[in-house]
C-alpha cells in the first residue's frame, strides 16, 4: 500500500514543489491511517490544512481504497 501511496503523491508533487513545498510519508498503518509531513513552504502555510485535507487525503481515497485518513505530524 506504501508504494501505491508514494506513486500518487509523486502525481500532485510537481504542484506541491512548484509552491517551494514538499510532502513526505510518515508511517501508513494496517488499519488506512496515513501520517504524512508537510515541509518546506507548506509546513507553516494557512492553506496546508486544506491542500492536505482537499487535495492529498481526497486523492489517496479515491485511489487507494484502504486509506482511511491522512493526518499531518510535525
Amino acid at each position: 500500500m506504501r508504494d501505491k501511496i508514494e506513486e500518487i503523491l509523486n502525481t500532485v508533487r510537481p504542484a506541491i514543489n512548484a509552491d517551494g513545498g514538499d510532502v513526505e510519508v510518515v508511517d501508513v498503518s494496517e488499519d488506512g491511517v496515513v501520517k504524512v509531513r508537510l515541509v518546506g513552504a507548506c509546513a507553516g502555510c494557512p492553506s496546508a490544512l486544506i491542500t492536505l485535507q482537499a487535495g492529498i487525503e481526497r486523492l489517496l481515497k479515491q485511489n487507494v481504497p484502504e486509506v482511511k485518513q491522512v493526518i499531518a505530524v510535525p
